[in-house]
């Protein structure tokens, strides 16, 4: 388990310079730490994965593969901008998994969120369990791990309650038989990004939105449901296209839909009409510890509110989170 402190004195960093003075250490770790095995790596296709990948590939080159699994929880086409940004673009060793039916029954039912990080996580350890039975001379597990997984994963000595676990720290199995290679793991979300620019990653590849390890299971609140997933796609995959309109797909840091499992009555087509709702929420951060909210115009929520009333069936209403965190943690669950 990931559970290294920050050193107090490690300087924070902020320029080209510390970032390639931090890769040289790390790929000299790694390769002392890995040798002449193999590393498989969960690439999401987020800024974290896609920054350990940029450098691990610097330090082993093929001895890296790169497995993506699709549960099922992706963004609308997140699987194939994958494929096409690392297979074909930067010529990653991928192997694509398609494991969605595999996720989403073992999902069927669990409402705890506790419960379904832990589930996903351990169903993501297990599924490089079997890549790596067709493989040969794979010992270790590289992951995005970033310091506040840690911070927000563990029960700090003096008694605080964890705020969540992530499914790359708390949700690890006991009998884990891989190494871990987690070279980002002392890293805040911005000296991840200085990081990943210094690699040579492009700028809209290390400046893209967050997206949490399970996916939107953590944003289909409650016990999820196949219909109610779809609606959170397409409810979501219009919030980005309207963003990127508006222009504030790049000035917000994180922007999101999240669905509960509650239904209120609506009209549609002269009729009653009991759907969902679907809640937008938009933060900004450096640090993802405390998080401020970013308005958004009453004319774009009203176009995002007539589009997903009007095009995601089983929704009827939409609805703005304008809490910052603290109280309010940057996902929902």
């Amino acid at each position: 388990m990931a559970n290294e402190k920050r050193p107090e004195n490690m300087e924070r960093i902020t320029t080209p310079a510390l970032a390639e003075a931090f890769i040289e250490a790390e790929i000299a770790k790694v390769r002392a730490q890995v040798g002449n095995k193999k590393v498989l790596l969960a690439l999401s296709g987020g800024v974290d994965s896609s920054v350990v990948a940029a450098l691990l590939i610097k330090a082993i080159g093929k001895q890296l593969i790169c497995v993506h699994v699709n549960h099922g929880l992706m963004r609308k086409n997140e699987s194939e901008n994958v494929i096409e940004v690392f297979k074909n673009g930067l010529n990653a060793n991928l192997i694509y998994v398609d494991a969605t039916d595999r996720f989403l029954n073992l999902l069927a039912g669990v409402s705890d969120p506790e419960s379904k990080r832990k589930i996903i996580g351990k169903e993501f350890i297990e599924v490089f369990a079997d890549e790596a039975r067709k493989l040969e001379g794979v010992e270790f597990l590289a992951q995005g791990t970033i310091y506040p997984d840690i911070l927000e994963s563990i029960k700090a000595a003096e008694g605080k309650k964890a705020v969540k676990s992530h499914h790359n720290v708390g949700g690890l199995p006991e009998d884990l038989k891989f190494s871990l290679v987690e070279p980002i793991k002392l890293l805040f979300k911005d000296e991840v990004r200085v990081v990943g620019e210094a690699l040579g990653l492009p700028h809209a590849m290390v400046y893209r939105q967050p997206f949490p390890g399970p996916g939107l299971g953590v944003r289909c609140l409650g016990a999820i449901t196949r219909d109610r997933l779809a609606a959170l796609r397409e409810a979501d995959a219009i919030l980005r296209d309207e963003f990127d309109k508006c222009g504030l797909a790049e000035k917000v840091w994180q922007y999101f839909v999240v669905i509960p499992d509650i239904k209120s009555v609506g009209v549609k087509d002269d009729s009653r009409y009991e759907g969902w709702p679907a809640i937008l929420r938009a933060v900004n951060t450096k640090d993802a510890m405390t998080a401020t909210i970013e308005p958004i115009p009453y004319d774009v929520l009203a176009r995002i509110t007539a589009r997903i009333t009007g095009e995601v069936e089983g929704i009827n209403r939409v609805l703005y989170d304008i809490t910052p965190k603290p109280t309010g943690t940057i996902e929902w669950e």
